[in-house]
């Protein structure tokens, strides 16, 4: 909300508090992977391949919110450690798709345990209606915000 004088309230300011409540989930989740041996980043890259094999790297970026250059970055460490396989060369055009090793499989899947977990605790305090309320309110901010960019 906007004061009198054009400033942003940041006590009453929906978009203030959306930020921090994301600042907020993205801590917890790092405290629960750190000790796996993961970032935030590292483990959303491996539940997109999980959901969506084959991805390529630009793909990828955009559904971690991170650059290209930063998802290859962390693709070629995937790849030398053992949690995802790429081809040599692309099947077809440039991208080489991406796919989860079984090492990959089971870190995602402890991983997504823990990140479940603090899901959990986050919405612990909120019923069902208010839950499904918050989803659709947020789906709702995110078509609008993303309708306004198009819009350019």
């Amino acid at each position: 909300m906007m004061q009198g004088d054009g400033v942003v309230d940041l006590a009453t300011s929906l978009g203030y508090l959306l930020k921090e409540a994301s600042s907020a989930l993205r801590l917890a989740m790092e405290a629960v992977l750190r000790p796996l041996g993961m970032t935030v980043t590292h483990y959303s890259c491996l539940e997109l391949l999980a959901q969506r094999p084959g991805l390529s790297n630009s793909e990828l970026a955009r559904g971690a919110f991170v650059t290209r250059q930063s998802m290859n970055v962390l693709l070629q460490a995937l790849e030398r450690d053992g949690y995802v396989t790429r081809p040599a060369e692309a099947p077809v055009g440039k991208a080489l798709p991406t796919r989860l090793t079984p090492l990959g499989r089971r870190s995602l899947a402890t991983a997504s345990a823990a990140v479940r977990a603090v899901e959990v605790r986050m919405l612990s305090g909120m019923t069902e209606a208010e839950q499904s309320a918050a989803h659709t309110s947020l789906q709702s901010m995110i078509r609008s915000l993303r309708g306004a960019d198009e819009g350019r």
